[in-house]
C-alpha cells in the first residue's frame, strides 16, 4: 500500500505552524522536480499564504485542512 501523499503534506504544513523562531516560514512543492507552488506561514496572523508557481496567484487561508488538499490539487 502506498503512503498519504495527503498526511505527508499535512506534516510538512504542521512543522512550518510548530517553529518558534517568528520568522515567516516557507515551503516549495514540487511534482517530478518541478514546482508547483510555494506556501508561507505567517505565525503572527496564524495563515498560509498559497502562490501558484504558473499563474502567480495566491491564495491565503487559516485552516491547515484546506491549504493540504489544495496542495495535493496542484500536485495531481
Amino acid at each position: 500500500m502506498q503512503h498519504s501523499q495527503l498526511v505527508a503534506i499535512i506534516r510538512r504544513l504542521e512543522a512550518m505552524t510548530e517553529s518558534t523562531d517568528n520568522e515567516i516560514q516557507v515551503r516549495r512543492f514540487e511534482k517530478e522536480g518541478v514546482e508547483k507552488c510555494t506556501v508561507t506561514y505567517d505565525s503572527s496572523t496564524e495563515t498560509f499564504e498559497l502562490t501558484e508557481s504558473d499563474s502567480k496567484q495566491s491564495y491565503q487561508f487559516d485552516n491547515i485542512d484546506i491549504v493540504a488538499m489544495e496542495i495535493y490539487d496542484l500536485i495531481q
